[in-house]
């Protein structure tokens, strides 16, 4: 098989695929980023029925989710190489539509934080989606195509925001989870009735029964694959730190905090569509000039441009900056994902990304906790500065340590 052939067991027509979940993906990322420029707001409103403080609760709001998540991607993952990843999809849509409904009843934060770590478990979508997407293209494409889910990501990151802060200014912050809730449940209806996965599970093409600890084994000792995981945590550990300040770092560049919600959500949309627009662009650009060189730009750029935002003194400052950053940030999302097929095995694609959401799951946890103890000993801006740090760490290691992919098969051939 050619690196321009679709993967054996698979349709031909890969990009009907890859387009219905480009705009499943784009409906999904909308709904679930709708309700994060204001989950740490929300969680002030609602109020503790505990000691716990509420700038932990907030913390946790986000950490729980992404704990519980670490914990089912790689199972989940591993279940979507036996029995498809378009059910593992569907799963993870039509779950998520019925959790976030629920987060509109809830009474305390205590209880949000409960129906985060719920909706961990049961979620994943952008793990699910690449294994799916992963599974159909040809490698010699899978720079453009998840580029293309890239885009969709980023370009529901920028909408979503945009509309949940609107929504709640203007309704309340319970309307917001209705409408989270039926676009989730409008991208499951699309993937359940446009995609059509012609799916052999790979023990069932080799006789070969492998159990979840010797597939996940076989997978991290690939040449390149330890180190690219390794990468995909730092990099999201860095973005996934500012997010508990964000809003309340905001709240002190703004004189009017009557739309502070609105403003919010425009700051992270911008970004994301940065990161869409950057995304399809470096991810072609990927599969011709190699992921590993657009990875370490990228992550290089992404330092530089973090370590100005600790000294911004307006709210159009940071606005600015943040654009920057997502050109940045749409490289690295799509070099990480395309490395990883290219370092690993056809019909591994499920548990290579399953793997992939629990690591970016493992950051999303910790990063949080560990922004929020940086900004109470350090104070906001500090926050910024450890971030720009953690990029530029990021791009030392890809530089001194990641293999080419061409390296990578030769000495995955030899084991």
């Amino acid at each position: 098989m050619t690196l321009d052939q679709p993967r054996q067991g698979y349709a031909a027509d890969w990009k009907r695929t890859l387009y219905i979940m480009f705009i499943a993906q784009l409906i999904a990322a909308v709904g679930f980023s709708s309700i994060f420029p204001f989950l740490p707001l929300y969680v002030k409103a609602l109020g503790a029925t505990s000691n716990l403080s509420i700038e932990l609760l907030a913390g946790l709001v986000f950490s729980g989710q992404a704990l519980t998540m670490a914990i089912a991607s790689p199972i989940w993952g591993t279940l979507a190489d036996r029995h498809g990843r378009k059910l593992m999809v569907e799963r993870a849509m039509f779950g998520g539509a019925v959790i976030l409904l629920l987060m509109a009843f809830v009474r305390s934060a205590e209880e949000l934080v409960l129906l985060r770590a719920v909706q961990g478990l049961i979620t994943g979508t952008i793990g699910a989606a690449n294994a799916l997407v992963a599974a159909t293209a040809p490698r010699g494409q899978t720079g453009y195509a998840m580029g293309l889910l890239q885009v969709g990501l980023g370009g529901g990151l920028a909408l979503g925001p945009l509309i949940g802060g609107a929504v709640a200014d203007a309704a309340g912050y319970a309307a917001v989870f209705y409408v989270t809730a039926a676009l989730l449940l409008i991208a499951g209806l699309l993937v359940w009735r446009g995609v059509d996965e012609q799916f052999t599970p790979a023990e069932e093409s080799t006789g070969q029964n492998t159990s979840f600890m010797a597939k996940w084994r076989h997978i991290m000792t690939a040449p390149g694959v330890m180190m690219t995981y390794g990468l995909r945590f730092v990099s999201q550990f860095g973005r996934m730190m500012l997010v508990p300040i964000a809003p309340l770092f905001i709240q002190t560049l703004l004189s009017d905090t009557a739309r502070l919600n609105t403003f919010t959500g425009l700051v992270v949309g911008v970004a994301s569509g940065t990161t869409t627009v950057s995304a399809i662009f470096l991810g072609r650009l990927g599969d011709r000039i190699g992921h590993r060189r657009i990875l370490i730009a990228s992550t290089l750029l992404a330092a530089a441009l973090y370590l100005p935002q600790s000294l911004v003194t307006s709210g159009w400052q940071l606005l600015v900056l943040q654009a920057l950053v997502g050109i940045a940030l749409g490289g690295i999302v799509p070099a990480l994902s395309a490395l990883l097929a290219r370092y690993t095995q056809a019909g591994e694609e499920g548990a290579v990304y399953g793997l992939d959401n629990s690591i970016v799951a493992g950051a999303r946890a910790a990063a949080p906790l560990l922004g929020a103890s940086v900004a109470i000993g350090f104070g906001l801006r500090a926050t910024f500065v450890v971030t720009a740090l953690t990029y530029l760490v990021a791009g030392v290691l890809a530089s001194a340590a990641l293999p080419k992919p061409a390296t990578a098969r030769r000495q995955y051939r030899r084991r």
